[in-house]
């Protein structure tokens, strides 16, 4: 199974929004996308929906720590919500919790950052 991203820009807040396997198949074009959005400036947060992530490996942590970082030095947030029990059990696992913020619905993370 492949990726399928769609990035959505609401003011400040890039929504990210997965469906299928970020491995590292996928992670490199993820990680292109999402870097080119950010450099124009504009975009100071990232809310990734995870709900219909089906998989996710090391590949995948890695472009999601470096995404977090990148709005980190520009003063922004990186949300996690709507995460699949699979994908939130490797988050655990690796501590990102600790730096990465999770809510429930895609809707109430945009709330919290001031664009929903």
């Amino acid at each position: 199974m492949s990726l399928q991203m769609n990035l959505e820009r609401k003011g400040s807040v890039l929504l990210v929004r997965l469906v299928g396997e970020l491995d590292h198949h996928t992670a490199e074009e993820l990680r292109g996308r999402v870097e080119a959005v950010l450099t124009d400036g504009e975009v100071k947060h990232i809310v990734l929906n995870l709900e219909n992530l089906s998989f996710m490996d090391s590949s995948g942590l890695g472009v999601i720590l470096g995404r977090y970082k990148q709005v980190k030095a520009i003063g922004g947030e990186m949300v996690v919500c709507a995460i699949s029990p699979s994908v939130k059990r490797l988050f655990e696992m690796s501590g990102l919790f600790k730096i990465i913020r999770l809510e429930e619905s895609e809707q109430f993370a945009l709330k919290t950052l001031g664009v929903a």
